[in-house]
């Protein structure tokens, strides 16, 4: 039976169930913006949430700075998963931390049968997965989590001094920590691969979502969506995450 830890919180679902979706949250994000998928997922499915430090029940813990650190230990956190279905789904930066922990799951004991990589441009050798902006001008941090719909809080609350004194430490540290990450050369992933954009993401083009087919030689599939960045809120198309690459 699988349950909540420091690194992981079981959102919905039978905890014994065989189909697994660890769900990996975008910068400034935590474990709680999943938890309203329960609504729309099979009680079969057991959903699992990453949380991260410095936020929300763990708000008092430092930081990541390196992303592979942190893949560290969100790899060496979970459960074993035996004889599971399990899938991987990152958001923005989550899916390339979720990237991270399949390279390491896959050389380990157990390796995810699908990567679903949502919104974000394809990580390479030479960096670029964030605008540098976000990372010096405080106002242009919380707009971005604002406009790109990456918040359910009200935009007059963030602009709160009390709330943006709050977010921004964590919100900043995520991006921060995506501006230094590169990725490493490495074996591709051998599972299947699902990348998810909105058709009018400013962040992450077409080609950006092409060019995840060279990270496996598993099954790749490019989906758009209607939709900005979080084309997935309030609705998100789980049944479309899930569903198998012949349906």
């Amino acid at each position: 039976m699988i349950e909540s830890s420091e690194w992981l919180r079981v959102l919905n679902g039978d905890p014994a169930a065989r189909k697994v979706l660890v769900c990996f949250p975008h910068a400034g994000g935590s474990a709680n913006y999943f938890r309203t998928w329960a609504k729309s997922s099979p009680a079969e499915l057991n959903i699992l949430a990453v949380q991260y430090p410095g936020r929300a029940d763990r708000l008092m813990e430092d930081c990541y700075e390196d992303l592979g650190e942190m893949a560290k230990a969100v790899h060496q956190a979970l459960p074993s998963f035996s004889g599971r279905d399990v899938v991987f789904f990152g958001h923005s930066l989550g899916a390339v931390l979720a990237y991270e922990v399949a390279r390491l799951a896959t050389s380990a004991e157990f390796q995810p049968s699908r990567l679903i990589a949502s919104a974000c441009r394809v990580p390479d050798e030479s960096g670029n997965v964030v605008d540098s902006e976000v990372l010096w001008d405080d106002d242009a941090a919380m707009q971005s989590l604002v406009s790109l719909g990456g918040t359910n809080e009200d935009p007059e609350l963030l602009a709160d001094p009390r709330v943006r004194e709050l977010v921004l430490p964590y919100l900043r540290a995520d991006y921060q920590m995506l501006q230094r990450y590169k990725r490493m050369p490495g074996p591709a992933l051998s599972c299947e691969l699902l990348v998810v954009r909105g058709a009018t993401d400013p962040d992450v083009s077409y080609q950006d979502g092409e060019r995840w087919s060279e990270l496996t030689t598993g099954e790749f599939r490019h989906r758009e969506l209607p939709g900005g960045h979080f084309y997935l809120s309030p609705d998100p198309p789980i049944e479309l995450y899930l569903a198998p690459f012949d349906s």
